[in-house]
């Protein structure tokens, strides 16, 4: 797809540690292809995180980049977008980052629609603390010491939040597909909005039987909709394993409004009682 070379060119001298075998790897390497494919300027790039063993992809890059603190990172991607508009912005992080202490931030970045991406490496735990239960684990995984019965809560449904919340592109790609990802990065990239991928990333340290989803994994049975309906539908119909774009549209972008000045003397006679 893109020069092999060239893509290497994006990641910084610093090396993975990431345990071997986690689909974190992969990621990485989509995002350089996809930078590379679109041939991005490392100055006009950052690449923001939180919390977690995915959120350290920041370092890995030789762009500009930002490791935030936990959950926090599409507040401070947000922020960033508003204030360099001309940047390209990408947004990354796991589900425990994203959908627990950052779930709040994910529903507004969504409706808001700014022209960003957002990457959830979702392994269904939390793995930099020794793998905990995180918001799409399974109510039945009883591996974790801190929930040996499972944990009898319903699973987050990122996609599905996603498109409730108003983002404007949404996709799942899978960790073990590796050109199918880089092509829905590139593609997330180029929409004029707020674009949302889940990455089914195995962890086979604290998961190990995600080491099955590689037969599991299949191609969405549809080609995306711009229909919010027909996007929910068929997501509460499938079983979470399926992978490609699945919502597409035009929504308005979300841009800063100009803002009157006030001085300081006439911000305080607001408050004059």
């Amino acid at each position: 797809m893109t020069n092999l070379a060239k893509a290497k060119s994006y990641k910084s001298d610093i090396k993975p540690i990431w345990c071997p075998g986690c689909g974190d790897f992969a990621v990485l390497s989509a995002l350089t292809k996809a930078f590379a494919f679109l041939d991005l300027a490392k100055q006009d790039l950052a690449v923001i995180s939180g919390i977690g063993c995915s959120s350290r992809l920041p370092a890995y890059f030789s762009s500009y980049g930002f490791h935030g603190i936990h959950g926090r990172a599409l507040p401070i991607a947000s922020g960033l977008k508003l204030a360099r508009p001309e940047l390209t912005v990408i947004a990354s992080g796991g589900d425990g980052d994203g959908f627990s202490i950052g779930g709040n931030h994910f529903i507004h970045a969504c409706r808001r629609n700014l022209d960003m991406t957002y990457i959830v490496m979702d392994n269904e735990v939390y793995g930099m603390t020794k793998g905990q239960a995180s918001p799409t684990t399974q109510p039945d995984w009883a591996s974790s010491k801190l929930t040996p019965h499972g944990t009898g809560v319903r699973p987050f449904q990122p996609a599905a939040i996603a498109l409730a919340s108003g983002a404007s592109f949404i996709a799942r790609a899978f960790s073990g597909d590796p050109n199918g990802m880089t092509k829905l990065i590139i593609a997330a990239i180029q929409h004029p909005g707020f674009s949302f991928i889940q990455v089914l990333s195995p962890c086979p340290t604290f998961r190990p039987e995600q080491k099955l989803w590689k037969h599991q994994v299949e191609a969405f049975p549809h080609e995306p909709t711009d229909d919010p309906v027909k996007a929910a539908t068929r997501l509460y119909t499938d079983d979470g394993m399926s992978s490609g774009l699945i919502f597409q549209s035009n929504y308005p972008t979300w841009n800063k409004p100009e803002v009157a000045q006030t001085s300081v003397k006439q911000f305080e006679e607001e408050f004059v009682v």
